[in-house]
């Protein structure tokens, strides 16, 4: 299976790596996640994490 132009992955493994550094962290951490509707079916995620993350992901097809 090809991967999209806009995979979800790279997202899914920011957050992921950010949740780790949370768990590790000395300290309290707080992860925000946003989804915004953008055209052409696709969807834009922003992770807020002391920084933000911005990726735009495909929409995936429903079976």
């Amino acid at each position: 299976m090809t991967e999209h132009l806009h995979s979800a992955t790279p997202a899914k493994e920011k957050m992921l790596t950010l949740f780790e550094d949370i768990l590790t962290h000395d300290g309290f951490g707080e992860i925000k996640v946003e989804v915004n509707i953008l055209k052409r079916k696709q969807k834009e995620v922003i992770i807020h994490c002391g920084k933000q993350y911005r990726f735009v992901v495909d929409v995936p097809t429903q079976a």
